[in-house]
């Protein structure tokens, strides 16, 4: 008798799988040509205003409360809602600047302080895997360990969907989640303003360095500002992933990353 799956491998069932990436991977069969188009990418944090210029629009979305008469502790409010703080909608406008024609979903789990709770923020990937989005910006974590593990499984089952999970690492050293894991594009800031230059780091949990430092962001009112954080590194990535999924889309969470390490200014 076989093992458990080991018919999955027989020739009667293992289908046939062809090449997905050339033996030389530039940024012009990644993503030239590609405005991001028919990819929907979930922003998970404070709101997004879609009136703001630099976003343009938002195709949908939902706002995730804390309600302590809910069985699950959370209410999902669908539909149209503001940003709270600015952070969103700042992270949205970076994956926009490279991605013309992708669907931006605004999924609120953070309040005026830029504070929630850890199951509200789960509760809003929960959201995302649920409603078919694609890529997904984190431009926030938890350092609550009580949260490690419904996080794992939320991360685990977006990699078997073919889910890409973009998350911010900590802006102090300290142990975040899921930032840390290894299915997610965990993030940190390096100095520039290339939105297409990347870093790859082979020492991680920090995977993947990207602009982040005392660049220009989009704030509240329509307003613009600069900043400094790993939050503004994290859509840079998200949108070069949106970029070259728009015109990958059979491509999976390992071999984006093959891709992104192909493409990384030290790899070249």
């Amino acid at each position: 008798m076989k093992p458990a799956y080991a018919w999955q491998f027989d020739n009667a069932h293992l289908a046939h799988v062809p090449p997905e990436l050339p033996a030389a991977i530039s940024p012009e069969w990644a993503w030239g040509g590609s405005t991001g188009g028919g990819v929907k990418v979930g922003i998970v944090d404070s709101g997004v205003d879609g009136a703001h210029p630099l976003v343009g629009s938002v195709a949908g979305g939902v706002a995730v409360e804390y309600d302590p008469h809910s069985p699950t502790g959370v209410r999902y409010n669908e539909g149209p809602h503001e940003d709270l703080f600015g952070h969103g909608t700042a992270c949205a406008a970076i994956v926009r600047k490279a991605n013309q024609d992708a669907d931006i979903y605004s999924i609120r789990v953070l309040g005026k302080q830029l504070s929630g709770k850890g199951f509200v923020f789960a509760a809003g990937l929960r959201w995302a895997l649920d409603h078919g989005i694609q890529v997904v910006n984190l431009s926030l974590s938890t350092p609550n360990r009580t949260h490690f593990a419904a996080f794992h499984r939320l991360i685990d089952e977006a990699v078997h969907r073919r889910v890409m999970v973009v998350s911010a690492m900590n802006n102090w050293p300290g142990r975040s989640y899921p930032s840390e894991f290894a299915g997610v594009f965990s993030v940190a800031a390096h100095d520039g303003t290339d939105p297409f230059a990347l870093d790859f780091n082979p020492h991680p949990p920090a995977e993947w360095g990207a602009p982040g430092i005392d660049i220009e962001i989009a704030g509240l009112d329509g307003s613009t500002m600069r900043a400094t954080g790993n939050s503004f590194a994290a859509p840079h990535i998200t949108g070069l992933i949106t970029r070259i999924l728009a015109k990958h889309p059979s491509l999976n969470v390992f071999q984006m990353k093959a891709v992104l390490q192909a493409l990384a200014t030290n790899a070249q």
